[in-house]
């Protein structure tokens, strides 16, 4: 007998045939193209560059130095083999106790060890796809509602919708304040779900953002937590770029926040989703982490994890990693300098054709601004751009679209997961579309037109003489790296 393909979909699951994974977005999509045909400076030097993809790339000799001088920590290794039999048949979904201790101590370090972790809340998962898809379980019941900050991660549509039946309700936040959460923003999204009749079980905030690199300030964080508490609704703070943070001011965790006097919390609200996807660059490791201020909750998720534990080779690895503190206090200054050059070079890279970005200091990208180039403020202007990125600049970049946001024109842009050599390649992209494009757009401007083009000529050279003067580059002098 022949199925056609609604027989098939009979077969299967609504779970398994419908698009809840969110594949067809703008955001996989430029993934997609990427994967077709990418960029290799020799083999590929005209493919598409990845600037999609959130990945830290920037510390992994440090990395591999410690690897090589412990050899101990891998149980696949002479040294660490007799280690192998203990781990290979260990599988608590409690983890091992050295992990969660390692974890616990590794965030307190990361936020300035102005707070600290109880290693026994600390709740593993298949990294923080994982970790929220956790969250949604344990906090709400199908047709129930979180609200979420605009713009936001694509991949929460995945993590907390698709197998939960959970949904997700914006937050409309808005450039002219620099896309900040506030408590009028808040309180018009929960009262919209309030008409839908929707039940609103929580709010989750991702900090520091994605994709806008900036994180929430005391006041932010103060205010948010007295909405919370307010509505009696959960807070879900997804943290997992706290070590992402190159400069001032320090990352402020809501784990200080409800800690503070005068701050009125119902700690059982409260619960914390990490990783270390991001402020290590593991996202192989599928290292997620959990961290509840509520018993309930702290017992749900473990039980819960049994469906996406971490390996306990990779426990036993981290666990001897993250228990260096000299290793770990070097690799979060070493990693927030190295952020902090890369982004002063690629956001210096773009003004210098004319293109700002929203001012951050923190995450594994920049939020860029296009809005000058559309030919209308539209989504379907902004997608006819972003074809014209993919296509021909060869840049896979996202679309301010693919990550809710209520205004066309804005994009993410990954800086963290290349060398310098292949930044250059994509920023001298970049300028060869945009002088084009801004050309045509001030045709009948010939002076200022011809004094841009000057600035941006003498820019470039100056954006090759910062190129050669970056101790990272493959292409700086000797002398350079000599000084550094």
């Amino acid at each position: 007998m022949v199925f056609t393909l609604s027989n098939e979909q009979q077969l299967l699951s609504k779970i398994a045939t419908n698009d809840g994974h969110g594949e067809n977005s703008s955001y996989f999509d430029g993934w997609k193209a990427y994967d077709n045909d990418p960029y290799h400076p020799i083999n590929n030097p005209h493919g598409v560059i990845q600037m999609g993809l959130a990945e830290n790339e920037l510390c992994f000799d440090l990395i591999q130095d410690w690897i090589e001088n412990n050899p101990k920590a891998s149980i696949c290794t002479a040294e660490g083999a007799h280690d192998f039999k203990d781990i290979a048949i260990f599988q608590d979904y409690h983890g091992l106790p050295q992990f969660r201790n390692a974890i616990a101590k590794f965030m307190g370090k990361v936020r300035g060890d102005r707070v600290t972790f109880d290693p026994d809340r600390v709740v593993m998962s298949g990294g923080a796809t994982g970790a929220h898809e956790l969250m949604a379980f344990c906090l709400a019941d199908p047709g129930d509602a979180f609200l979420v900050p605009t713009p936001y991660y694509p991949g929460f549509d995945r993590d907390l919708r698709w197998r939960t039946g959970v949904q997700l309700v914006p937050v409309v936040c808005e450039s002219s304040n620099n896309f900040r959460v506030t408590r009028t923003a808040l309180e018009a999204a929960y009262e919209r779900a309030q008409e839908a009749n929707i039940r609103v079980k929580g709010l989750l905030i991702t900090n520091p953002s994605n994709p806008l690199g900036t994180f929430l300030d005391r006041d932010t964080l103060t205010s948010v937590v007295s909405f919370i508490n307010e509505k009696g609704i959960h807070l879900v703070c997804d943290e997992i770029y706290a070590a992402t943070v190159f400069s001032q001011p320090a990352f402020v965790s809501i784990a200080e926040i409800i800690e503070e006097e005068g701050v009125e919390c119902n700690r059982d609200l409260i619960h914390i989703v990490y990783s270390l996807s991001k402020d290590m660059g593991f996202p192989g490791f599928r290292v997620g982490i959990v961290y509840s201020y509520n018993d309930a909750v702290v017992n749900c998720a473990r039980k819960m994890s049994s469906f996406g534990l971490v390996s306990t080779q990779t426990q036993h690895l981290i666990a001897s990693m993250l228990s260096d503190e000299t290793f770990v206090e070097k690799f979060i200054a070493e990693s927030a300098e190295r952020l902090a050059k890369r982004h002063e070079l690629f956001t210096k890279g773009l003004a210098h054709v004319g293109i700002g970005s929203l001012k951050s200091n923190a995450g594994l990208f920049i939020w860029m601004d296009l809005t000058r180039l559309l030919k209308e403020p539209t989504v379907e202007a902004e997608t006819e751009l972003w074809h014209m990125i993919i296509n021909e600049v060869k840049l896979n970049v996202s679309p301010g679209s693919s990550f809710h946001c209520s205004e066309p024109g804005w994009f993410r842009v990954c800086f963290a997961n290349m060398d310098d050599e292949t930044m250059k390649v994509a920023l001298r992209r970049i300028r060869n579309f945009v002088l084009p494009q801004t050309k045509g757009m001030e045709a009948s401007k010939k002076r200022q037109c011809g004094q841009s083009n000057l600035q941006v000529s003498l820019s470039f050279r100056r954006l090759d003489e910062i190129m050669m003067m970056s101790p990272h580059s493959p292409i700086a002098s000797p002398l350079v790296r000599a000084r550094n």
